[in-house]
């Protein structure tokens, strides 16, 4: 059996969504093929915190210097774009792991990365819609695409905006590497109903990207779904005073930041309990609802019914089984 190595490279403010999404369906593609495994290696030097503040247990790339990478997941936020000594450093390590042939990904602010050393040039590339005019802005040579990922012509290079788009970009790459028929085990195994295409537009309105602090904080609660960030936290990872971020949201959006995070992790609620099958308390949790009556009052409150009416108006899609963000 042959093993393929993968380095899993956490850049300081990573989505924890989009590290679980790659780590997932790897580690799912192993229990399903008999002819090759994915061993999987944490990269980036002791404690990396992602967005929110969690922190993440890693090596140093240099301990791993001499070990060939069959590919390295990139996992950026917006602060991959300033180019300081932690991302000079992952520069060196993409320039030489593309010299020796690796495939290389670059989920949200991990494209920059990529961009950066022209890995990109001439080709379709995807990051959060957040990052987009910034990005054409500096790399101009790179085509950069409104959907959730992309693979290059030649599968050398990856991109993917943030959050659950890592794990649509990995099981795409998966499928091509490994033939269609991985596709629907890969879905049954992560419990999921299917893969979203590379075409699918990232949900975003056009007004909020005319801001860049209110496109970097929507990018953040879109990103912390199940962990919801305090309103100060935004604000500061966003550079912004609470009361200035107060002010923006509601000049641009005409609610609070508390209001619209909630109606975000609502409106995902509801997508879950329409095509999950889930159960109710854990589409709560996972939707950043500390209990199920905590859950079930506030969905009453925001669309007139409860989770359980909700799901009864699905109708026959209990067998359905549960899909993803």
């Amino acid at each position: 059996m042959q093993t393929q190595r993968v380095a899993l490279c956490l850049l300081p403010g990573f989505s924890l969504q989009a590290l679980a999404g790659v780590h997932d369906a790897l580690t799912a593609a192993n229990e399903l093929l008999d002819d090759c495994q994915y061993e999987l290696r944490l990269l980036g030097g002791g404690l990396v915190a992602a967005t929110g503040g969690a922190r993440v247990a890693t090596v140093s790339p240099d301990l791993e210097a001499d070990a060939p990478w069959a590919a390295a997941f990139l996992l950026g936020s917006p602060s991959a774009l300033e180019e300081g000594p932690v991302v000079r450093e992952w520069q060196r390590l993409c320039r030489r792991w593309a010299a020796q042939g690796a495939v290389l990904a670059g989920v949200d602010g991990g494209a920059s990365v990529l961009a950066s050393l022209g890995l990109l040039d001439g080709q379709r590339a995807c990051a959060s819609w957040a990052l987009l005019d910034t990005l054409a802005h500096r790399h101009p040579g790179v085509a950069w695409a409104q959907g959730l990922w992309e693979i290059s012509l030649d599968g050398r290079w990856l991109t993917a905006a943030g959050g659950g788009a890592a794990l649509d970009l990995t099981a795409a790459w998966l499928v091509q590497r490994h033939g269609e028929r991985l596709g629907p085990e890969l879905a049954w195994a992560l419990g999921v109903r299917g893969f979203r295409g590379r075409d699918e537009r990232q949900r975003a309105l056009e007004p909020r990207a005319n801001h860049p602090k209110l496109a970097e904080a929507l990018a953040l609660m879109e990103a912390n779904l199940g962990e919801p960030l305090p309103t100060e936290d935004i604000a500061r990872l966003v550079g912004v005073s609470r009361r200035q971020l107060e002010r923006v949201f509601k000049q641009h959006l005409g609610v609070l930041p508390l209001r619209h995070y909630l109606d975000l992790r609502l409106q995902r609620a509801r997508r879950l309990l329409q095509q999950s099958s889930q159960s109710i308390l854990q589409i709560g949790l996972s939707c950043g609802f500390s209990s199920g009556p905590h859950f079930s009052n506030a969905y009453r409150a925001h669309f007139g019914h409860t989770p359980r009416d909700e799901r009864r108006l699905r109708g026959a899609g209990a067998e359905e089984i549960p899909t993803h963000e």
